[in-house]
């Protein structure tokens, strides 16, 4: 089996969902290597966009509805060596639950000074200036 490059892999987008002062995260059923907590996130796929991909996530993920705002940056994911984008969202409804039940354990609202104790390596910069500003430091 060959390994497959990051132009081969399709791209992964991350949903950045902030309400009442916490954001969203989950934990995967399996690490992606020191992964475990992370933001909704999964596969772009053909003809969907970034954000359409965020939106889409995370409904599947966690059963929320919610709006891309913005693209917060992109990158080669440092650990997994995927083509990673960060989408910013705005709840439009529900209550996030593990709605894939295959995929996640749990989820949790991250309130700022417990992003050190989910994400101990730290976030992407343009994520945490986001998370800076949105929830206050």
């Amino acid at each position: 089996m060959t390994e497959q490059t990051t132009e081969e892999r399709p791209g992964i987008a991350a949903a950045i969902v902030v309400q009442d002062g916490a954001v969203l995260m989950v934990r995967r059923r399996v690490a992606e290597g020191q992964l475990s907590w992370q933001f909704p996130a999964g596969e772009i796929e053909p003809g969907e966009s970034r954000e359409e991909a965020a939106v889409r996530e995370t409904g599947e993920e966690v059963g929320m509805k919610v709006t891309a705002l913005k693209l917060l940056g992109e990158r080669v994911h440092p650990k997994t060596g995927r083509s990673m984008s960060y989408v910013a969202c705005a709840v439009e409804s529900g209550t996030p639950y593990v709605a894939d039940d295959e995929e996640l354990a749990e989820v949790a609202w991250v309130r700022h000074a417990q992003i050190p104790e989910y994400v101990p390596y730290g976030l992407f910069e343009p994520v945490q200036a986001y998370l800076d500003a949105a929830l206050g430091q």
